[in-house]
């Protein structure tokens, strides 16, 4: 799959040694040629930026951001000068964190698969050594595409054709301690929109009625979830998000209803197309918890087989367990 590159752009922002500290912004004049290396760049971003755990959201209304985006997509105003804007308004939100460190800031404009992003983010500089054509060895730096966690993404498509949208915004989370909701958030004007957690977990209720209205028996039930989570793994597996619509053709229809149709008139406030969750999906065919120092999963199939759960006494009798395990307390015993 190809990335098409339209506009591109790199800035820095470097934190001052004196107190007190600042972020100054050292800003390029011209856009940034488009060449194969710049477009390989931004397909790894991409790709990195795919495998990362998002949050969605959308512009508040005072968003100075979306004002000079809006400036921006309606020609008023052109790419370079709204990068500078934007570091600028970055550098000034940052700084008021003491975990200000600055990096190299990228803007780019691009298509992937007919839509249109605008990819922003700001990434760490590094430095490592080289070994030149003569065999010298160099110092260079370089940036991490791979592990930063400070970006975010707009679905300029989905933002034309329905501005109503909570989600045509998506972020990185971040790492405890510094938090994207902190700054980054605050820099873009933004709020936090759908929230793919409570989708799943509302989708994974929706099942489990569906199974319910329908009388199936423990057996069907298990069958329909596992139905359910081979579809959503799939969906996982090719980076493609949960369709209801889909999803329906793939289990039984009940009472003369197929499950989308059963959501709907249920009122569950499913979207029409939801970002999967790993381990919230999980649920549908497996058991798991941690506490106290023990960690436990099992098929949920082995409930009351192979495992025996005691709800009075609170406590799991486990019957046949793995060969691995018992030779680890054959030899501490």
């Amino acid at each position: 799959m190809s990335i098409n590159v339209t506009e591109i752009v790199l800035h820095q922002l470097a934190k001052t040694q004196t107190e007190p500290v600042e972020l100054n912004t050292i800003l390029r004049e011209q856009l940034l040629t488009v060449t194969p290396e710049v477009e390989q760049m931004m397909l790894q971003l991409h790709q990195a930026y795919q495998g990362k755990a998002k949050g969605y959201g959308l512009f508040q209304e005072n968003s100075n951001f979306a004002q000079e985006l809006n400036r921006l997509l309606e020609q008023e105003n052109e790419f370079l000068p709204f990068s500078h804007s934007c570091a600028k308004m970055l550098a000034s939100e940052l700084v008021k964190y003491p975990f200000a460190t600055g990096g190299s800031f990228i803007l780019c404009r691009y298509n992937f698969l007919a839509t249109d992003y605008l990819f922003i983010a700001l990434i760490d500089n590094r430095s490592s050594v080289l070994v030149d054509e003569k065999l010298d060895i160099k110092r260079t730096q370089y940036l991490e595409m791979a592990q930063y966690d400070i970006a975010c993404r707009i679905n300029l498509t989905e933002l034309k054709l329905d501005a109503q949208s909570n989600r045509y915004l998506t972020f990185i989370k971040g790492r405890v301690g510094r938090k994207v909701s902190d700054f980054f958030m605050d820099f873009l004007g933004a709020e936090a929109g759908l929230d793919p957690k409570v989708q799943n977990q509302t989708l994974l209720q929706a099942v489990h009625d569906y199974c319910d209205q329908g009388e199936l028996t423990k057996d069907q039930t298990r069958e329909v979830k596992a139905q359910v989570f081979d579809y959503c793994k799939g969906q996982i597996n090719s980076g493609e998000e949960i369709a209801i619509q889909e999803l329906a053709k793939e289990i039984p229809m009940l009472n003369d209803q197929n499950f989308a149709q059963f959501t709907q008139t249920q009122e569950y406030d499913l979207e029409e197309t939801i970002p999967p969750v790993r381990n919230t999906l999980k649920t549908l065919t497996k058991f798991s918890g941690s506490g106290k120092g023990i960690t436990l999963t099992f098929d949920a199939q082995l409930l009351n087989e192979r495992v025996i759960w005691d709800e009075l006494n609170d406590t799991l009798t486990i019957k046949e367990i793995p060969p691995n395990l018992r030779d680890q307390l054959q030899r501490n015993k």
